[in-house]
């Protein structure tokens, strides 16, 4: 899918020096993690818990979600102390995960509009913005992942830039995951998809979910 370009391409920056923090967003972050009966969200969350915000069984706008995960980030330029910062840049992931007995096009479609319902409402455009990721993710008991799901996800990008880009942008990626058969289809962007790969050697989880964003971030 092609980006949207709605008049909502950033320009580079360079920074002398910058610091990633995560800020919390609704009050204290429980560091204990919520047990899941199912046992590979149950396991993703352990994985992800250390960085992010989690909420079992979340309900967003109607929608129910077996695990929600929210992770905000900002960083800036900073001379001799931190009261003399500027160059403010924000960034905010959100994860939605959903057990399902087998996931769609039409399901994923609807879930892309929804995201960019949640943008539309959520994000606050603004020279500080920077991104916003809306990542779904579909994890399914069928034995595999049917072929058209998984063209359909290895295709997909969706980014729309704020302002051209002045403001920002945010991006929707997708996720479909069988544990069952050990498979995975990913959208490019979707970083987090290594946080539901068990099977194979995990060089996002060694260099943390954290840093994959930072890198992101102008100055880096």
């Amino acid at each position: 899918m092609s980006p949207r370009n709605d008049d909502r391409s950033e320009g580079p920056e360079e920074a002398d020096r910058a610091e990633a923090a995560v800020e919390e967003t609704d009050g204290a972050i429980d560091r204990d993690a919520p047990d899941w009966d199912d046992e590979f969200v149950d396991r993703v969350g352990d994985r992800l818990f250390t960085s992010y915000d989690l909420t079992k069984n979340a309900r967003v706008d109607g929608e129910r979600f077996t695990l929600r995960a929210e992770l905000r980030m900002e960083r800036y330029k900073q001379f001799f102390h931190p009261a003399l910062s500027y160059g403010h840049h924000e960034s905010a992931e959100h994860l939605f995960v959903r057990r399902v007995d087998r996931a769609g096009v039409a399901e994923l479609e609807r879930l892309v509009a929804f995201g960019h319902d949640l943008a539309d409402r959520w994000i606050e455009p603004g020279e500080e913005h920077f991104s916003t990721e809306f990542t779904f993710a579909l994890v399914v008991e069928t034995a595999k992942i049917d072929p058209a799901v998984r063209e359909f996800v290895a295709d997909f990008r969706d980014r729309t830039l704020l302002k051209r880009g002045y403001y920002g942008h945010y991006e929707i990626n997708l996720v479909v995951v069988a544990p069952e058969v050990e498979e995975l289809s990913a959208s490019t962007n979707a970083d987090i998809a290594d946080a539901f790969r068990f099977w194979e050697p995990d060089d996002a989880e060694r260099e943390g979910v954290i840093g994959q964003l930072a890198d992101r971030l102008p100055g880096r």
